[in-house]
């Protein structure tokens, strides 16, 4: 018999096939509507109608668009996402030069919000509107109430134009120095993870004041003596972890498309500049295949979130929900 969890993977994956396919079909559809001729786009206002013809020709440009899906489709169903029309490069290679970037950068700003928001929710909550409370809740709104790009843009102008301790623009390699690695993405990282700490620390704080003064466990814990740190940290926290964690599971695909503009904002080679540049060009399958791997990562990060609510109370089965 399949434990809860091996259920749970199954339910998820049957379910998460579907709106894969839908995404991608969605995405071809649109990108394929969208005004212009690709091979116009890629040989430039010079080129001769027998040149865009024959390049028209050989990136099958002319076949009726359920056909050209459906080929794409069957070849990424075995690992082939094809290649660029505009540069031939295939669109496997370019994902794994842009992807690690993407990834550290996300990594950056979803680790070091969250490592903020825990201590900085449960010093709010120990004494509501006392004064870390009020400084908590008035950063919050500063921070949910300044658009990510602005955020980036004051950024640089104070930390790399005015007091020039961080880089403004440009990525560097792991393999040429943690520190310098660490500079580069100092300021896409706060420019991301600073509205997050914000928005993460005003849920974090409300729960845990909810789960202290309505919760019949917290009012036990208090009447057998238990210190109010004691209550907030074992007993209010994990459950309010909960919430949090559901939040941070759906927001992968918002923090994925802010990254799009930061990335571009600070010249960092991630995914975000390959996909600008792959819609600009018309190039289908890079788009595609970015599109595909996209939607992929979101419906992993909302498993990996299903299956962090057992490990935080192992009391959850999810065998009746999954049936």
């Amino acid at each position: 018999m399949r434990s809860p969890t091996a259920r749970l993977i199954v339910y998820r994956i049957a379910t998460a096939i579907p709106v894969l396919w839908g995404v991608t079909f969605l995405t071809f559809l649109v990108v394929n509507r969208l005004p212009g001729d690709a091979a116009q786009q890629l040989l430039g206002i010079n080129a001769t109608q027998q040149q865009i013809q024959e390049l028209r020709d050989k990136l099958n440009l002319d076949q009726p668009f359920l056909t050209r899906y459906f080929d794409w489709l069957g070849h990424a169903l075995t690992g082939d996402l094809g290649r660029s029309f505009a540069s031939d490069q295939s669109v496997t290679s370019i994902l794994n030069e842009r992807l690690p970037v993407t990834f550290e950068l996300l990594a950056y700003a979803l680790i070091v919000s969250l490592l903020f928001t825990v201590p900085v929710a449960l010093l709010a909550a120990r004494k509501p509107n006392g004064i870390v409370d009020r400084i908590t809740m008035a950063t919050s709104m500063v921070g949910l109430s300044v658009a990510n790009y602005v955020l980036a843009l004051l950024l640089v102008y104070v930390f790399a134009v005015k007091l020039e301790w961080l880089p403004a623009i440009g990525y560097v390699n792991p393999a040429d120095g943690i520190w310098p690695f660490i500079k580069s993405l100092t300021l896409p990282a706060i420019s991301i993870g600073f509205p997050l700490f914000c928005f993460y620390t005003r849920l974090l704080r409300a729960d845990i004041l909810e789960q202290m003064q309505g919760e019949d466990y917290v009012v036990t814990a208090k009447a057998k003596g238990v210190g109010p740190w004691r209550v907030l940290a074992r007993h209010a926290l994990p459950n309010s972890l909960f919430g949090l964690l559901t939040v941070v599971g759906l927001n992968i695909g918002t923090l994925i498309g802010v990254t799009v503009i930061i990335e571009s904002i600070f010249s960092l080679p991630g995914i975000g500049g390959a996909l600008l540049e792959a819609i600009n060009n018309r190039d289908i399958l890079v788009v595609q295949g970015i599109v595909l791997v996209l939607a992929v990562i979101v419906v992993l990060a909302n498993l990996i979130t299903d299956l962090l609510y057992s490990v935080l109370d192992p009391r959850i089965r999810y065998g009746r929900a999954a049936s």
